[in-house]
């Protein structure tokens, strides 16, 4: 990771931009959509960014930079070609320790401004590193057809419930399976499609059932075939349920790569001796295990079976497509 992912709470802060042209007029309109109260430097202005100043939506502080513009500033974006401006200004702010980007000049930038979707209060946000702008562009577009539209809704329904939830529900995993089965389930229905009635009364009854349970939660082992090793050819099911893995048990040959696509507070443990006492006691104590298995093979699924453990194989991707079906190696065929 080269850069450090954040979210700026810009609302009723300062924030500067320099330049007067098209590329300052989208810095601060994005600046204004955060509720930041935005300050500007250009020598002449034009277009957009002169109906922003004649709207009130901007402040024209003057022609020329002075540091003393940057008193009271949380953030700084330099949008002009002037390369001797922003060289200048980017000393200035890193000198104060106030962050700052000068537009296609990351090595001038103290943070990247990345490609931005927009589901509020849902955002999500795409970086290159400032290596490739338009590879940038190009995945948000893709996110953006994924996700729907009105995603932003189940969130603000979310937030309604947030408190009550967690003084309900008292142990982090059972709120976090809770919240899985909200936002996969029939409440997510219906306040996507936006039922919040609905939803609501969907919502309460969850949260009752979670509240007096007929009896503890069993878990259960999910034998996960790892495939070739190859992140890209790791199955969706598998995805999905390295994301909701309480414990990921993993073989030595598993790539990192593998296991940075679980959950970052999932436990995270090596597989040892003794391998289907492990995943049976982890199950017995409630929790959702992942085994990540690379190679072949899966008799694991009758051991645990045998012991009364809940498991399910997930088969990876066979890496010898070339054989023919009959000739294919076996990879968690135990199911």
């Amino acid at each position: 990771m080269q850069t450090f992912p954040l979210f700026l709470t810009l609302a009723n802060r300062r924030a500067l931009v320099v330049g007067g042209g098209e590329p300052a007029a989208r810095k601060a309109e994005l600046l204004l959509q955060a509720g930041a109260r935005v300050t500007l430097i250009a020598e002449t202005v034009t277009g957009e960014i002169a109906q922003l100043i004649a709207e009130g939506r901007i402040a024209w502080a003057g022609h020329h930079f002075d540091p003393a513009d940057l008193d009271g500033i949380m953030l700084v974006i330099v949008a002009t070609e002037d390369s001797a401006l922003q060289a200048r200004v980017s000393h200035e702010a890193q000198q104060r320790c106030v962050p700052v980007n000068v537009v296609d000049r990351p090595k001038l930038s103290s943070f990247i401004m990345p490609a931005i979707v927009d589901r509020g209060p849902i955002t999500v946000a795409i970086s290159t590193a400032g290596t490739a702008p338009a590879l940038a562009r190009k995945i948000r577009a893709e996110i953006e057809r994924a996700l729907p539209a009105t995603i932003g809704r189940l969130a603000r329904f979310a937030e309604i419930f947030r408190d009550q939830v967690r003084r309900t529900l008292k142990e982090p995993r059972a709120r976090r399976r809770f919240w899985d089965h909200v936002f996969s389930g029939r409440v997510g229905e219906l306040a996507l499609a936006g039922d919040e009635i609905g939803a609501r009364r969907e919502l309460i009854r969850l949260l009752d059932g979670a509240r007096n349970p007929a009896q503890p939660q069993a878990g259960i082992v999910h034998l996960v075939g790892a495939g070739p090793g190859d992140p890209d050819l790791l199955t969706l099911k598998a995805h999905r349920l390295l994301q909701q893995a309480d414990v990921v048990v993993h073989d030595p040959l598993v790539p990192r790569e593998l296991l940075a696509m679980a959950r970052r507070d999932a436990e995270r443990i090596p597989a040892g001796q003794e391998i289907v006492e492990r995943l049976a006691t982890l199950a017995r104590a409630g929790k959702s295990v992942v085994y990540l298995k690379s190679g072949r093979g899966g008799d694991e699924f009758q051991a645990l079976a045998m012991a009364g453990i809940a498991v399910e194989a997930v088969p990876g991707v066979d890496a010898t497509p070339e054989y023919g079906a009959q000739d294919r190696p076996r990879d968690l065929q135990g199911a």
